[in-house]
């Protein structure tokens, strides 16, 4: 019995749980699942599919080549499956079907950007809002960036925004420690995040993503902020799911909030251009996945194979050895190759022939087929 492997994918907006072995235990999994996110496993089955054996090939391939993000074709999802697949290899959960099926699906990945235009007609999310703040402001020399959170959506989008060289960025956490680290990299001010709502109105951009359950940014403290800064525009960015700005904030003059939806919306071009690559792609993904399938069905005979090749190897020892005691004995080496030749196609033969002789007509006949079909089929 083969040992269950898993491995959770989970980012901004998916969570995915691959999982392999003899018997797979769905119901248990949503119930541990909806429990580590203190949901009611009714209203999370309501939002889950199950892919099996091909399809969930097919979409762990998708996935890996960015096919199946908000953002088509978008690479941070590629860093992301690494990670996850990492940490299983840690844990102990990764075993040679995962691991085949994910090494498999990052190199058609590769295949999939270097021979498809899939990238030429993407923009991370991080791009698109540092593009949306350029049509806003004249120049973003002269903007104060703030971004909420430490994690690695932030830490993409403060790389984008450092490319354009802002007045100056600060980064709030909640913890100071690694809110410093990931401003050490950008020369970026770091703050508590409880120092946020006196601070708001000092920002003209506003980035946040943090993994709270609750926003962290409400309509009052923005309202404040606008005020202090005499209603001078603010461009806000919700990156987080669920959603750390109160979403009535959208409703203010002189706000300029986007979110996920809206930033993937953002990125919707070149259509016609990206459903030719879209078609390219998936004609390499159908070419990785028939030969993961392929893969996997072959490796259902190994252990067949390894007890076939451990028998003629006995058989083979047996008779080398009795072909060294002949020849010990001064026996001629034409007779000795006739006997070693004769005593490997007798062992080889003899339990087909044994089926051949055997009672039952139906076996027989079964029998026959297979030996016309294994031993007397001829090279075309």
């Amino acid at each position: 019995m083969r040992q269950p492997e898993a491995a959770i994918i989970s980012t901004c907006n998916r969570t995915e749980i691959y999982c392999a072995g003899d018997e797979l235990d769905v119901v248990s999994t949503l119930h541990w699942l909806a429990q580590s996110g203190s949901v009611s496993p009714d209203v999370l089955r309501s939002h889950t599919y199950t892919l099996h054996a091909e399809q969930a090939a097919r979409h762990a391939f998708r996935v890996a080549s960015g096919l199946d993000s908000m953002v088509l074709g978008e690479p941070q999802i590629l860093g992301q499956m690494k990670d996850a697949i990492r940490a299983a290899e840690e844990a102990g959960a990764l075993g040679s079907t995962l691991n085949q099926l994910f090494q498999r699906s990052f190199a058609v990945a590769k295949e999939v950007r270097t021979s498809t235009e899939i990238g030429a007609h993407s923009i991370s999310m991080a791009a698109a809002a540092v593009r949306l703040s350029g049509q806003l402001f004249e120049d973003l020399a002269d903007v104060k960036v703030l971004f909420v959170g430490a994690g690695e959506m932030i830490e993409l989008a403060a790389t984008h925004f450092a490319a354009k060289a802002p007045k100056s960025m600060a980064i709030a956490n909640r913890t100071l420690e690694r809110g410093e680290k990931l401003a050490s990299r950008f020369g970026a001010e770091v703050m508590h995040l409880a120092d946020l709502p006196n601070r708001l109105h000092e920002f003209d951009v506003v980035v946040s993503c943090t993994a709270s359950t609750l926003p962290i940014i409400g309509l009052g403290a923005v309202e404040r902020a606008l005020k202090k800064r005499r209603h001078r525009p603010m461009f806000m960015v919700d990156l987080a799911v669920p959603r750390d700005i109160e979403p009535e904030v959208k409703g203010l003059s002189d706000i300029y909030l986007y979110t996920v939806d809206d930033l993937a919306a953002v990125v919707q071009t070149a259509q016609a251009n990206r459903q030719a690559a879209v078609a390219e792609a998936e004609v390499i993904i159908d070419a990785g996945v028939q030969s993961f399938m392929h893969w996997l069905d072959q490796r259902g005979n190994v252990p067949l194979i390894q007890q076939l090749s451990a028998q003629t190897d006995e058989w083979r020892a047996m008779e080398i050895a009795r072909a060294r005691k002949l020849l010990a004995k001064g026996e001629s080496v034409d007779n000795v190759l006739e006997a070693l030749s004769k005593g490997l196609t007798q062992k080889m033969l003899h339990g087909a022939l044994a089926e051949l002789h055997a009672g039952d007509a139906s076996a027989r006949e079964r029998a026959t087929h297979a030996i016309q079909h294994f031993f007397l089929r001829k090279e075309r």
